[in-house]
């Protein structure tokens, strides 16, 4: 899967999991121009995205693509924390 075909899937994915998991009483929806790309990467026929949208409800999602078995996986995080840690 081209750079191309794997961002519209990627975005087209977090669009449709958000609406499915947000809270009905909202009455809002998000589409693909609500998803943008954190960071990405591709290594010979496998792709991993890092992806939020515009919604202030602190998820994020990373989607890896396996090109060798043409299979997708969905991570949803939520951002809990934000913290230092000095060294």
């Amino acid at each position: 899967m081209n750079e191309r075909d794997f961002v519209a899937f990627c975005r087209k994915t977090v669009a449709e999991y958000a609406n499915e998991h947000m809270d009905k009483t909202d009455g809002k929806q998000i589409t693909e121009e609500d998803v943008y790309v954190v960071w990405l990467a591709k290594v010979l026929q496998n792709n991993k995205a890092l992806l939020s949208t515009t919604l202030c409800d602190g998820m994020y999602y990373e989607i890896t693509y396996n090109g060798d078995e043409g299979i997708a996986y969905v991570d949803a995080y939520k951002k809990w924390q934000n913290m230092v840690v000095v060294l």
